[in-house]
């Protein structure tokens, strides 16, 4: 089982025709310069010091990020430009990077086996997958945290909708940011309300925490306040784990 030849292309044709810079994708903001419920992240390791996998890791800027906090980062992403990306924007080998489609079941149990479990860093890949492959996404989180880890999932909320359209529709680079992500067919806060809730847990992973929050954005409004969508974070583990503070 793979994704979708589209969602395959979509992808791989956005990565192909960047040049990977930080910045020149409208998602890739500075993690410092973005809450996005940050300390319930980093409380993660502290609880249980295992590797990260962040999955869907682009051009690795997250992935560095996780690698400075976590005893190791893996960034997996289906692109295999987003994967070359990354490699070239991290000389220093902070973090490993790799190619992985999270539909493709044997391929995440293959590197749940290989790391043991593990952390999962999961950032605004739901809401842009193809409905069809949702349940997989979230079964590839469950897998890969298996009986320890735990995963922070942060998606956009449908209303992020109102916020891009009017965005896209300006003049200027912000706007050009966004019209690359229509131009390659990605479709983001395409999620319903509450869906990726009912995702997690049907994949059998249990809700630890959960709140609102705002995905920073690369791009600026007219009047010059940072563009910031409305999202939703979750720390899920798998159900029946112990939860923190449980003997």
């Amino acid at each position: 089982m793979s994704v979708t030849e589209r969602y395959l292309n979509a992808w791989e044709g956005y990565w192909g025709a960047s040049s990977g810079a930080p910045g020149e994708a409208i998602w890739d903001s500075e993690p410092e310069t973005a809450a996005e419920a940050h300390p319930a992240l980093l409380a993660l390791p502290g609880e249980l010091p295992l590797p990260v996998v962040d999955l869907g890791c682009g051009n690795g800027t997250r992935t560095r990020w996780l690698a400075g906090h976590f005893p190791r980062a893996i960034g997996v992403d289906l692109s295999w430009a987003a994967v070359e990306h990354a490699r070239r924007a991290d000389p220093e080998g902070l973090a490993a990077y790799e190619r992985l489609d999270l539909v493709d079941t044997a391929a995440v149990r293959a590197l749940h086996e290989r790391l043991g479990d593990s952390h999962v860093y999961l950032r605004a890949v739901i809401h842009q997958s193809d409905p069809e492959d949702r349940p997989a996404v979230a079964a590839a989180v469950a897998e890969l945290v298996g009986a320890r880890g735990r995963a922070f999932v942060v998606e956009l909320e449908p209303a992020a909708k109102d916020v891009i359209a009017e965005a896209a529709g300006a003049s200027g680079g912000t706007a050009e940011k966004f019209r690359r992500v229509f131009e390659h067919d990605l479709r983001p806060a395409a999620a319903s309300g509450g869906e990726v809730a009912g995702l997690l847990r049907g994949a059998g992973l249990a809700i630890r925490a959960e709140g609102a929050t705002e995905l920073a954005m690369t791009g600026f409004h007219a009047d010059g306040r940072r563009i910031l969508l409305p999202a939703h974070w979750f720390v899920v583990g798998r159900a029946g784990a112990p939860a923190e503070g449980d003997g």
